[in-house]
């Protein structure tokens, strides 16, 4: 990805996660960022940035799954402007794409509990208890897959 896409990427997320929901700056942004799948979506006609996601594999997702046939889809997030566009599940699927790619057999990831339907009709199973992460509380989900 081109230093200016991923940079693109860090601007939504700081704009939802640190200006919207109030998530610490030096929080956001981890070390995990570096060896990640990043993905963005972009408005044709100007190039806008509209909402970003990204994927942990290997050893990045281990440390996030526990099991290396895993995936990790973390910090998604849709520009204000766009959402209800249908975005989110544009980025999400891309994300699955991306680890099937890997050869991985299911994607995990942690959602805000406001936006459990959401995963939940893209296909993903909550599991675990709720737990907070940067105050914000999350649940556990997973989705196997095609074929596995």
């Amino acid at each position: 990805m081109a230093d200016e896409d991923r940079a693109a990427c860090f601007l939504v997320r700081k704009e939802v996660f640190v200006g919207e929901q109030g998530v610490p700056e030096d929080i956001e942004y981890d070390a995990y960022d570096a060896g990640a799948v990043h993905v963005l979506a972009v408005r044709t006609e100007d190039g806008q940035p509209l909402g970003t996601g990204r994927l942990l594999f290997g050893a990045a997702g281990i440390a996030k799954t526990g099991d290396a046939a895993v995936g990790s889809l973390g910090r998604l997030a849709v520009a204000k402007a766009a959402r209800g566009l249908g975005v989110g599940v544009a980025l999400v699927r891309a994300i699955e794409e991306c680890a099937a790619a890997r050869g991985l057999t299911a994607v995990d990831l942690h959602a805000q509990t406001h936006a459990l339907g959401f995963y939940e009709r893209l296909g993903y199973e909550v599991y675990g208890p709720e737990f907070l992460d940067a105050g914000i509380e999350h649940r556990a989900m997973r989705r196997a897959l095609n074929g596995h």
